[in-house]
């Protein structure tokens, strides 16, 4: 069997690629040929910064503009995305949101609020392109879910829940779709030079530092190549997965 090298001729839906992580992948799909829909809530420029720098390469894009948290949204999202691009053969769980507060002062609606971003909206966009996945020659569904997912963190608990609980979904929907030969897997990074980052006061980050192996946080291409290859055809043989990207770091 002959593999393609590129993602040429795919459309790749990423959520939340207005900045950060997000944009970091939708810029790498489009550098390996692939049509990106760039998912955003609410950075509009941001976005649009985004489908201009993947038009450049010579790729097609489009702004899509929904919050992955209300189904309706995401409904009317994808059928803009048929009428502009076809069929969408990746899909990237990208977006989500944070609410850091110790466990005793985390009110009800702050933990809802981050459910319905992280868990909810990754249901939402996965039940609305499932069977676009299925039927693609190459099917790929990749969920972002965090190292703090698997260790837990101080003042995370609905965060951490959130990206846990990725783990399961992904396993679950790897052997649901198994049988049409289209994957789901897991990319589970560790801390990355994004605003969620910068946001970390110097003495927690020290702290953090100190915990990786690798002595230095992650750049977001190390996530962002990661991704790129889940989503290629050279991943064919791999489902059901969780990728650690955190440098090293035990869970």
């Amino acid at each position: 069997m002959v593999l393609r090298k590129t993602l040429e001729g795919q459309t790749c839906l990423v959520t939340g690629a207005s900045r950060g992580i997000g944009r970091g992948i939708a810029t790498e799909l489009a550098n390996v040929d692939a049509d990106v829909v760039v998912n955003y809530r609410s950075s509009e420029a941001e976005a649009h910064e985004v489908v201009d720098e993947i038009e450049d390469m010579g790729q097609r894009a489009m702004a899509a503009q929904c919050d992955v948290s209300e189904y309706e949204e995401v409904e009317a999202m994808i059928e803009d995305v048929h009428d502009a691009m076809g069929n969408i053969d990746v899909l990237v769980n990208n977006a989500g949101m944070n609410i850091d507060k110790v466990f005793k002062q985390l009110t009800p609606e702050d933990w809802q609020r981050v459910l319905d971003v992280n868990l909810t909206g990754t249901f939402n966009c996965t039940h609305c392109c499932y069977d676009d996945i299925v039927e693609a020659e190459d099917g790929r569904l990749i969920n972002i879910s965090s190292v703090v997912g698997q260790q837990g963190n101080y003042g995370q608990a609905n965060y951490a829940t959130t990206k846990s609980g990725l783990f399961g979904f992904t396993r679950t929907i790897a052997l649901e779709m198994a049988q049409s030969g289209s994957t789901a897997n897991c990319v589970a990074p560790g801390f990355v030079k994004t605003d969620m980052l910068d946001g970390v006061p110097d003495r927690v980050r020290e702290q953090i530092l100190e915990r990786v192996p690798l002595d230095r946080f992650a750049e977001v291409e190390d996530v962002s190549g990661i991704v790129r290859f889940v989503a290629s055809p050279e991943s064919s043989y791999m489902t059901g997965q969780i990728l650690a990207v955190n440098g090293g770091m035990e869970w």
